[in-house]
C-alpha cells in the first residue's frame, strides 16, 4: 500500500495554515505544504476567487480572513460549513482571529 498520499488536499491544507496563521506569509505556506512558492501562491488564489479566503494588505504584508460560514466544496458535504471543520483540526481559540462568521439567525 503506498503511503504517498494526504487525507486533506494542498488547499485544505493551505487553509489550515492560514486559519492558524491569518498573517501566514506564502513562503510559510509552501514549507509547511511542502511546494514551491509559486503553487502556494495559486492554491491562495484558487482559495481568494472561491471566496474561502479575503486578502487585505496590512503593511508591506497580507492578512488573510477565513470565511467559515461557507459549505465545504464537495457532494457529500454542502450543510457543513468550513468553520466546522477547521474547529476540528485547529481548534476553535486557533483559528478565532482570522475567521468571520455569518451572524446567527
Amino acid at each position: 500500500m503506498a503511503e504517498d498520499w494526504r487525507f486533506l488536499t494542498n488547499h485544505g491544507r493551505a487553509l489550515l495554515c492560514i486559519a492558524e496563521d491569518p498573517g501566514a506569509r506564502l513562503r510559510d505556506i509552501a514549507t509547511t505544504l511542502g511546494i514551491t512558492e509559486r503553487a502556494a501562491y495559486g492554491i491562495v488564489v484558487d482559495l481568494a476567487e472561491a471566496g474561502y479566503v479575503v486578502k487585505d494588505r496590512d503593511g508591506r504584508r497580507n492578512r488573510y480572513r477565513v470565511q467559515a460560514h461557507l459549505p465545504l466544496r464537495g457532494a457529500l458535504s454542502r450543510e457543513l460549513p468550513v468553520g466546522d471543520v477547521l474547529d476540528l483540526l485547529v481548534g476553535a481559540g486557533t483559528r478565532a482571529e482570522g475567521a468571520e462568521r455569518a451572524a446567527p439567525s
